[in-house]
């Protein structure tokens, strides 16, 4: 039997629309937000709005759509003091869906299950597709499930918001697989901010040269999606840039502790803290490249060509 009733805390830039697209395939969803605004805007796409996380405590399944685990536990204070009072029907769900830590998911299941009595398990499901894959309910969505039921259970609400929906592996492993997907779009859009800073101070146009790199190897939905706005210069946020420091920081995380070596991780975690220090973290991310030209203009750049080693 489906279910059709969900919680869901968090509708910021992404949370907004995920949450809409479950209201308007039939789910009926309660949502919490911090700010009241996003809540009105949710009652007009036929959602309703909890006064308090601790509200959603009957839901049987209640997605968090927050920027880490940290802000989860916060929010979630309330609700698993409740469970621990009353613990909630067996097969309650935790969703996780914004990009955590692989490690930190998997504490946050352990205390989960202890406050629940058993009842409730943490799912972690990372989604990918920006703003307009929220949108448009097109989403890639990878999760972690130590039990495989448990993913099999949630999958009409999973596909209610995306249309690319795989079980990696246990808990923790759809935090992975996303943080193998941040490390190929945050070096990706860094490479093509590069690129365009190079060929814009060489007196190559921007536009024409993405235009000729889609039409090669070089060609992804990154250059596509992303690319145009590098073009551009536009920096208006789709989604804040700080996050990709965090993100690529689990990527070194999740390396150390399967003794694999991720150079390039490690490169764009220091040009992303660079990007913070910059004070462009609440901008999109293809403001990396603003960090670039700050960065010639100042003369940071360590360059190293033309030496012998």
């Amino acid at each position: 039997m489906e279910i059709q009733r969900a919680g869901f805390v968090g509708l910021g830039l992404m949370g907004a629309p995920m949450a809409a697209n479950l209201a308007k395939k039939g789910w009926t969803v309660t949502a919490w937000n911090r700010s009241p605004g996003a809540l009105e805007d949710f009652r007009r796409v036929g959602g309703s709005a909890a006064g308090g996380v601790e509200q959603l405590r009957d839901e049987p399944v209640i997605a968090f759509m927050l920027p880490d685990v940290a802000y989860i536990e916060d929010a979630a204070v309330g609700l698993l003091a409740s469970w621990q009072a009353a613990p909630p029907a067996a097969g309650t769900a935790v969703v996780v869906m914004s990009s955590v830590s692989p490690t930190a998911v998997k504490a946050f299941g352990q205390k989960v299950q202890e406050a629940s009595s058993g009842n409730a398990v943490v799912v972690d499901a990372p989604v990918s597709g920006g703003t307009k894959g929220a949108i448009e309910g097109t989403l890639a969505i990878m999760a972690g499930a130590d039990d495989e039921a448990d993913f099999r259970r949630l999958q009409p609400f999973f596909e209610a918001m995306g249309t690319t929906v795989r079980l990696l592996g246990p808990l923790g492993a759809g935090s992975l697989a996303k943080a193998c997907n941040q490390l190929v779009v945050g070096t990706t859009t860094a490479a093509l901010a590069e690129a365009a800073e190079l060929a814009e101070r060489s007196g190559v146009d921007v536009a024409a040269l993405y235009e000729v790199l889609s039409g090669g190897l070089a060609g992804s939905r990154v250059l596509e999606q992303v690319g145009p706005r590098i073009a551009r210069k536009d920096y208006a946020p789709t989604g804040p840039a700080k996050f990709m420091h965090k993100d690529l920081s689990f990527v070194v995380e999740s390396a150390d502790a399967a003794g694999s070596a991720v150079p390039m991780a490690r490169a764009g975690v220091e040009l992303y803290a660079e990007l913070k220090r910059q004070g462009l973290g609440d901008q999109d991310l293809a403001v990396v490249r603003q960090t670039i030209s700050n960065l010639s203009r100042t003369g940071a750049v360590r360059a190293t060509e033309g030496t012998d080693s």
